[in-house]
């Protein structure tokens, strides 16, 4: 049975959701996020080098990294409905944005994340001044313009249909989902997004994806 390695809070709850859509039987082994560093646990490792998660097992094989996994998932069990079938005008699209979401979509909310942090780190009271004023000068001359310019983006590209490929669902929203919910969560700009609002609302009710949080257990952006 192919086996999802499923750390909390993670992206590898876009895999357990993938796998409800297709219907593909799946089995889960759990790792929880050190409650003080938020880091996956040591064990990860011993599935892959790099100790992250999403780590998916297949038929003796091991696979990292969302976007592949879901270019795996979708390649060997759809049949074309999650995904256009190679050849299709719309496949190019549809891997333009299994690359985007982690490639540009993610660092500048990363960058937030970790600015925000680097502010309200516990340090020397001397310091802090100090840390706050790099953590507000990255924010203002860099993230927050980066997040504006990639959200305004992403959600016009949302303004025609709803969904990033075409104007059904596909496993392309399903990668997109991790940065928009992160998005939601961070970025501070909702009333300007309202296509983003509604396709994070749209996919929060699809049954697939109450399933998967059914089976993955609590699942709550790090913020």
């Amino acid at each position: 049975m192919l086996i999802v390695h499923h750390l909390n809070n993670s992206r590898s709850q876009r895999v357990l959701w993938l796998l409800e859509e297709l219907g593909v039987p799946y089995g889960i082994r759990r790792y929880q996020r050190d409650p003080k560093t938020l880091l996956a646990p040591p064990e990860l490792r011993a599935i892959h080098p790099l100790g992250k998660s999403p780590v998916v097992e297949d038929e003796g094989q091991v696979l990292a990294e969302s976007g592949a996994i879901i270019e795996y998932l979708v390649d060997r069990y759809d049949t074309g409905r999650l995904a256009p079938l190679s050849g299709m005008p719309e496949r190019q699209r549809f891997t333009y944005w299994l690359h985007y979401a982690e490639g540009s979509a993610m660092p500048p909310l990363l960058l937030k994340l970790v600015a925000s942090r680097i502010a309200n780190a516990p340090m020397p009271f001397f310091a802090k001044p100090i840390a706050r004023k790099i953590a507000t000068t990255l924010q203002r001359s860099f993230v927050d313009p980066q997040l504006a310019l990639h959200l305004g983006y992403i959600n016009n590209e949302l303004a025609a249909t709803g969904w990033f490929v075409g104007g059904e669902f596909s496993a392309a929203d399903i990668q997109m989902s991790f940065p928009l919910e992160a998005a939601m969560a961070r970025s501070g700009m909702n009333a300007k997004l309202p296509h983003i609002a509604a396709f994070v609302e749209r996919i929060h009710k699809r049954p697939a994806y109450r399933r998967a949080l059914e089976r993955g257990g609590p699942y709550t952006l790090l913020d």
